[in-house]
Parts: structure tokens; C-alpha cells; sequence
């Protein structure tokens, strides 16, 4: 069954990890507090404050309460879905001062504009939230990529490491799960990816193998007709 559609994780598949960690994580730490002291009140931020006093189980926790359980969910890289929502508005502000480019691997760009041309449909899949995922791409150094893609996910589809997740995103995609193959740095999240019917491909950049599932260094090693 040929491939219809082309899923990418970000973080050490499309874009370098230590963008997320060195460049990305530090900004938002930096920036978050004033950001939610400044905005706590407007609509689609006080939604995210209440999702975090809901999920840590503090109801009555205070804007500066709410801030310091941020910057803990920040230290220790929760996948926390209001943390994503809260560092994807940060972030927005950064991208749109110029401050920050989205940092993407010059393979994955030919070859998300190749697999464009040739008519495969491409989606992201990240624990980032989507409005992260648009940034970095829509101002990425390579120029705004956004044009190649037909879709975003992240964790409101589930988590990255569950069959489920995958089982939900073939449906909102639309083709066979065999038709779709998932491209990812990360062994676990090609086993659920794997669970629920999709090919798989893993990156390692710097050599190696990821057990069970064909692996390559580079984008450029990545042929969708062979799945």
C-alpha cells in the first residue's frame, strides 16, 4: 500500500535538540513570568492559568503560585498541555520581534519541499504545542515552511508514546494507518507508531540503529516509496 502522507516528530528529527533546550526552554523560563503577570487576565491565558491550578490540584493557587509551578514544569521538561499552550504564546512574541528563528536541518527542508512537490501530505507531530510547531516552521531560518504542511498535532491527541495517539491522528488524516509513515528520533514513539499501523523511520543523527524500525542520519536517506 504506497504512502499517502508523511508524519515528523521536531526535536531531533526535523530540528535540532538543543534548539528546544538552549534556545527555546531558557527564552520562555525567561520570559513566562512577566508574560502571565502582564496578560493573567485575558481570555485564552486565564483558560491555560486555570489549567494549571486544575492539573497540579492547586484551585487556589495565585498568579505568582501558578508561575513558580510553571517554571518547575519548565526545569523538569513537563509535557504539561498549558505549559505548551503558555511557552507557544511566549514564543510568538519572540519569533514576531525577531528574536527568535526556527532552527530546521537543512536535509529536512529539501526534503519536506521534495516530498511537497511530489504530492505526499505532510503533518507534524510534536509534544510541542501547535502554535510552537507553526513557529518554527512559519519563521524558521530556511524562510516561512508552513506552505508544505497540511496539518499539526500534539498532545491533545495523546501522548507520543501510546498507540492510541497514532490510532487518532490516522483518523483525522483521513488515509490508511500503512499509508502514513512516522519519522521520529525517539524508539518508544515508533513502537506506538508502529502499534497502530503506520511505517516507520528513525533519525539518528549521529549514527546508530533505533531497535526494530529501519533507521537513517539523514533526511536525505528517506525515501517515501520504499515503506
Amino acid at each position: 500500500m504506497p504512502i499517502k502522507a508523511i508524519l515528523t516528530d521536531i526535536e531531533g528529527t526535523t530540528s535540532a535538540v538543543s534548539f528546544v533546550f538552549d534556545v527555546l526552554f531558557p527564552y520562555a523560563a525567561k520570559h513566562l513570568p512577566d508574560f502571565v503577570r502582564q496578560h493573567a487576565t485575558r481570555a485564552d491565558v486565564a483558560e491555560q492559568l486555570a489549567a494549571v491550578r486544575r492539573d497540579s490540584q492547586e484551585p487556589d493557587a495565585d498568579v505568582e503560585r501558578v508561575i513558580a509551578i510553571l517554571l518547575g514544569w519548565i526545569a523538569e521538561d513537563r509535557k504539561a498541555t498549558p505549559l505548551k499552550a503558555l511557552q507557544g504564546m511566549v514564543w510568538a512574541q519572540g519569533y514576531q520581534a525577531g528574536q527568535l528563528k526556527g532552527h530546521v536541518y537543512p536535509d529536512a527542508v529539501e526534503a519536506l519541499k521534495r516530498w511537497h512537490q511530489e504530492g505526499y501530505k505532510l503533518f507534524v507531530y510534536s509534544s510541542g504545542s501547535i502554535q510552537a510547531q507553526k513557529l518554527i516552521f512559519g519563521c524558521s531560518e530556511a524562510g516561512d515552511l508552513s506552505p508544505l504542511f497540511s496539518g499539526y498535532f500534539d498532545t491533545t491527541s495523546g501522548p507520543k508514546r501510546e498507540a492510541q495517539s497514532y490510532q487518532n491522528i490516522t483518523q483525522t488524516i483521513g488515509v490508511e494507518a500503512a499509508q502514513i509513515v512516522f519519522l521520529s528520533d525517539i524508539v518508544e514513539e515508533l513502537d506506538a507508531a508502529r502499534a497502530a499501523g503506520m511505517a516507520t523511520c528513525g533519525l539518528a543523527r549521529a549514527g546508530g540503529e533505533l531497535a526494530g524500525h529501519v533507521t537513517v542520519d539523514s533526511f536525505e536517506r528517506i525515501n517515501p516509496s520504499t515503506f
